[in-house]
């Protein structure tokens, strides 16, 4: 039987983050390791968030393979499993494919047509590219 990318996302569940987890994530890259009670009070300067649903959250992103943990002296002590780099780089590589049919010129297209790279991104990129040199074919 062929199936479709809707029985594939039924069937196989994301193990990319969800918002809440990068959120967690982000909190990790900065200052990792951490204890569950620093997560929280991290997070609750931006937001109230219960303790239970963080701990839940954690878990999830264990099974996930987005974070680990070691014992400490009060309880886990959490860090990410993968870099803010690597993490970018799939996470961006997926929505190339999914959203722009994996071209990356689209999606520079769409930023540059909605106004989302300032004077300053597109001299960065220009010097990048120049960095770079021609597309090796």
């Amino acid at each position: 039987m062929n199936r479709g990318p809707i029985d594939e996302m039924a069937r196989n569940p994301s193990v990319q983050p969800t918002e809440g987890e990068l959120e967690i994530l982000k909190l990790l890259w900065g200052t990792e390791p951490q204890e569950l009670g620093q997560i929280c009070a991290a997070l609750r300067e931006q937001r109230p968030v219960a303790t239970t649903t963080v701990a839940t959250m954690l878990t999830v992103m264990l099974n996930k393979g987005l974070a680990k943990r070691t014992k400490g002296k009060r309880g886990w002590v959490w860090t990410a499993k993968l870099s803010r780099e690597a993490t970018i780089g799939t996470m961006l590589t997926k929505l190339i494919d999914r959203v722009f049919d994996g071209s990356a010129q689209l999606l520079v297209t769409q930023l540059l047509e909605q106004g989302k790279l300032s004077d300053e991104d597109r001299r960065q990129i220009r010097a990048l590219l120049e960095r770079r040199g021609p597309p090796s074919s």
